[in-house]
């Protein structure tokens, strides 16, 4: 769906939450606000405020604005500077995407419980398919009020809900019934819902190809799915041309894919100016790590290939990675490796961004860990663990390497100076 647009929140009551639910098995289920919801939760305090979570650096970039933020006009992948000229009484937090990833996997488990038809697509986002789960938790529509009321009960986070006859709808209507909300296409309604919405709601239409389509007098998916397809096709190209021709009949066949999994988890930093220091990058590289290896952990996860990424000021991008001959999920081995990469690439340049990703994973439950001889029973990866215990109760930024603590001030809760 093109980002540009957004759908009117609902009010036709063809489409409310007590719709006919009738062939109607494919559920998505999108968190609200996920990131600002999830610091919410951890810092009472803030209800009711406008929060962006993001980059809080010059060059830093909003991730998730709460919907008090919102309605000054912040949104995902704003810059944060104009963020701060929209709404600069709000509080800005960075990303403590461990607390994000623990959070999402509470909720994806309360999916489980009610279907293992479950195709996450992100840390706040998931399709599933309920039609084999009826006889236990009744109608699609009841079994999405359960999971709205189980996160709220046990998670005390919001979700917004969209029932229908397939993943692209049912995408869509959970968009419409946004925030916190409801809303239900019937299967022999799909069309009445589409047509009239903006061509840009259609999957696959951004910004650009949305005016090439508007400048074509195709302003909604009606007008696409009655276009002729040679015009279509002249207009986006023979593939794209198909692709929308059939979203917009409603026809979307795919499956909910449960058993996709994350190639890769990664971290990545920029600097609020070029740097050249190596002992603050050498920081910052460790402070990914320790991000990457959280997030490994919380997902039950580890990996083989380490890689780093590195943006020069002129924004020539360099990568380079190494694979580990046993799989790991510490943040030090990880560190370890990046660093002797950073070391072998002997840049010299100003640096702008830097990051860490590990590829190549696998469930850590699944993969024996060698043994070495003459290694301590208790190493690193405990360490991390007990590390991670700590955080998920008192937050992150009580405990990390100490040559990090030079670098606190940027995880404190940034506030606006008052007069």
């Amino acid at each position: 769906m093109g980002r540009s647009q957004s759908l009117p929140r609902g009010g036709d009551p063809r489409f409310g939450p007590d719709a006919d639910d009738t062939g109607c098995p494919i559920l998505h289920v999108d968190m609200d606000a996920f990131f600002a919801s999830v610091e919410v939760r951890r810092r009472p305090e803030l209800r009711g405020r406008p929060v962006v979570v993001g980059g809080v650096g010059p060059r830093g970039v909003v991730s998730s604005a709460s919907y008090e933020a919102r309605r000054y006009g912040v949104r995902s992948a704003m810059p944060t500077a104009r963020a701060r000229a929209l709404c600069p009484d709000a509080v800005y937090l960075p990303p403590d995407f461990a607390q994000y990833s623990a959070a999402s996997q509470a909720v994806m488990r309360v999916f489980r419980d009610v279907t293992p038809l479950v195709e996450p697509l992100s840390l706040d986002e998931a399709f599933l398919d309920v039609a084999g789960a009826r006889r236990l938790f009744g109608s699609p529509a009841g079994i999405a009020r359960l999971i709205r009321r189980r996160v709220a009960e046990e998670q005390g986070l919001t979700c917004s809900v969209g029932v229908a006859p397939s993943k692209f709808v049912a995408k869509l209507g959970s968009t419409r019934a946004k925030p916190d909300g409801l809303l239900v296409v019937p299967a022999a309604r799909v069309l009445d819902f589409l047509h009239p919405l903006p061509v840009g709601a259609l999957w696959g239409v951004g910004e650009r190809s949305a005016e090439t389509l508007r400048r074509l007098g195709l302003n909604t998916v009606g007008d696409l799915a009655e276009a002729p397809l040679g015009l279509l096709r002249r207009a986006v190209g023979e593939a794209a041309a198909t692709h929308l021709h059939e979203l917009a009949w409603g026809r979307d066949p795919r499956r909910v894919s449960p058993e996709q999994v994350e190639k890769s988890i990664g971290a990545e930093a920029t600097f609020d100016v070029d740097v050249t220091d190596p002992a603050q990058i050498r920081r910052a590289l460790l402070a990914l790590a320790e991000k990457v290896g959280a997030r490994l952990r919380a997902a039950g996860q580890v990996g083989r290939t380490v890689s780093l990424k590195v943006r020069l000021a002129d924004f020539r991008t360099v990568s380079r990675s190494r694979t580990l001959t046993v799989p790991t999920d510490t943040a030090r081995e990880m560190f370890d490796t990046v660093w002797a990469l950073w070391t072998a690439l002997a840049a010299g340049e100003p640096v702008r961004l830097v990051g860490v990703r590990m590829e190549g994973l696998a469930a850590a439950a699944e993969t024996p860990r060698q043994l070495t001889l003459g290694a301590p029973e208790r190493g690193w990866r405990e360490a991390e663990a007990a590390a991670d215990a700590a955080a998920a109760r008192f937050g992150r930024s009580v405990i990390g390497p100490a040559s990090l603590l030079g670098k606190r001030d940027q995880r404190r809760i940034e506030k606006p100076a008052r007069p």
